[in-house]
């Protein structure tokens, strides 16, 4: 069972636990998306830069539970803006904060910035649960997802403490 099919967040810069999160993500003429979107005028499509924004408060909410939950998901996305395109060789800041957290949802106040400019903005509320709440049987699923996140993680997340000068 695949955790995330595909990760649109390429490096957290820094976390708060219960507080925020900035990442990055880098666009590339590589990507094969871009090709379609558009022709000769490649830009990073907009419900990517959600989905971007999405993988960023859901880092920000395992890390807040100690990646209690298995699964992460958007429930719903309020008050969307797009700014501004995103082309290839520029990168997406995502700032999150996190405004509310009660049980199984977590809110957000999320936005994303290319070259110090406004691209995206919103407020998303983000669903936590874990499969076996529905069905006691996927309960090994659930700790294999948690382990995929935590080993993904890691990969992202490198604390300045321990990073190599």
């Amino acid at each position: 069972m695949l955790a995330m099919r595909f990760c649109l967040v390429d490096r957290v810069l820094s976390v708060v636990p219960g507080g925020s999160i900035q990442t990055v993500k880098q666009v590339s003429l590589a990507e094969e998306y871009l090709q379609d979107h558009f022709p000769g005028f490649a830009v990073f499509p907009g419900v990517l830069m959600v989905e971007c924004m999405v993988q960023s408060c859901a880092w920000l909410s395992r890390v807040t539970d100690d990646f209690a939950f298995s699964t992460v998901l958007l429930r719903q996305a309020r008050a969307v803006r797009f700014n501004n395109f995103l082309k290839p060789g520029e990168s997406l800041l995502v700032s999150a904060t996190l405004k509310s957290s009660g049980v199984g949802e977590s809110e957000f106040l999320v936005s994303g910035t290319v070259n110090g400019q406004s691209a995206v903005s919103g407020r998303l509320l983000l669903l936590k649960q874990n499969l076996a709440e529905r069905n006691p049987q996927l309960a090994d699923n659930d700790e294999r997802l948690k382990a995929a996140m935590r080993d993904l993680w890691a990969q992202l997340w490198v604390p300045a403490s321990a990073a190599v000068s």
